[in-house]
């Protein structure tokens, strides 16, 4: 992990530069930052992040299951009916 100091107005560039992330302001123990960001590149809060991966897996699991019991469905069919 890269650990880098900012002042409030300054900021650190990501990759090519197309990512820039500022420091706008510190409050206590509160860091206030503005991300600018290519509008195709998603930005989440880390906490946010794993709600939505968790919630694809949970998804992608049912999905799969989902498809077992169609496939037993359609097996179990007479091919005569």
């Amino acid at each position: 992990m890269l650990i880098l100091t900012r002042k409030v107005g300054e900021s650190i560039a990501i990759g090519d530069g197309s990512i820039t992330v500022s420091v706008m302001e510190v409050k206590g123990r509160q860091v206030r930052l503005g991300i600018s960001a290519p509008a195709n590149t998603p930005i989440h809060r880390q906490e946010i992040f794993s709600k939505i991966k968790e919630a694809n897996q949970q998804a992608s699991a049912a999905q799969a299951v989902d498809l077992d019991a169609l496939s037993r469905i359609l097996q179990s069919e007479d091919p005569d009916a």
